[in-house]
């Protein structure tokens, strides 16, 4: 069974969109320095299952996908009546799935087998609908522990995401990877037990993700995209001119420190 139908040059094409669309509409895409992504020469298929916090989740995950994993071919499900209304992501990996019948849990499977082979990877919004980021448990869908079955020599990953507000007027969005798992370490456990395993570590890496979100630390993190500073408009516009006229570096950001003399808005 082959994949489904991808268009590299489209994917290309999407990688770059959406990093300027993040790069316009948030402040920054951070990853958490402790959760970096396992390497990219896993003998097998990657399996990342994420969190579903919210409408950008999409466009992180192809920026994370097309800037960490360049050279694998990326695939996810997606609500089939949404992708009837965004057909551009059939081009570029999605797949269709019925979440409103019982066919679409058939409907996964089938498209997974084609899909998770070596150079491949599958990236799965676990939960299968919109969640905040504090619910607990987190009530993954089945389907994913599935997929050890299909492929034992596969690597499952947790992905988590969340997003707030920091300093600047744009979101900040966040993403850290935990400890992976074999497929074949999944199938030694009993099918709800690999669904509580993958729950768990998911769930962990959720957790400790919050913890560095809540302490406003930029340290902890590695930024992959930034986006623009300041207010913008005329107020940034005055602000530069008279920094150019001090002959001072203008910075827009909050943070920035006011030279001597300044300090009024």
């Amino acid at each position: 069974m082959s994949p489904p139908a991808r268009s590299a040059l489209v994917w290309r094409f999407m990688v770059a969109y959406f990093d300027r669309f993040l790069r316009r509409h948030l402040d920054a895409l951070r990853l958490a320095r402790w959760g970096l992504p396992p390497g990219t020469q896993a003998p097998g298929p990657i399996v990342v299952y994420l969190n579903h916090p919210a409408w950008w989740d999409a466009a992180v995950v192809i920026l994370l996908a097309g800037r960490l994993y360049p050279d694998h071919d990326s695939h996810a499900p997606f609500d089939a009546k949404m992708l009837e209304r965004y057909g551009v992501f059939s081009r570029i990996g999605a797949f269709p799935v019925d979440l409103e019948s019982a066919r679409g849990a058939a409907q996964f499977l089938k498209a997974s087998r084609g899909i998770l082979r070596p150079g491949h990877m599958m990236w799965i919004t676990a939960q299968g609908r919109f969640a905040d980021v504090r619910q607990r448990p987190l009530a993954l869908r089945a389907g994913v522990a599935r997929l050890a079955e299909i492929a034992p020599e596969a690597l499952f990953v947790p992905l988590a995401l969340e997003y707030a507000f920091w300093d600047e007027r744009g979101a900040e969005a966040f993403a850290a990877f935990g400890a992976p798992i074999r497929g074949i370490d999944l199938l030694a456990l009993p099918r709800p037990e690999r669904l509580a395993r993958l729950e768990a570590d998911l769930t962990a890496t959720l957790d400790r993700l919050s913890a560095d979100v809540v302490a406003r630390d930029a340290a902890r993190f590695t930024v992959l995209t930034s986006g623009a500073k300041g207010v913008g408009g005329i107020y940034d516009a005055w602000r530069r001119l008279r920094s150019g006229l001090a002959g001072r570096r203008f910075d827009p950001s909050h943070r920035a420190e006011p030279a001597p003399g300044d300090e009024s808005p």
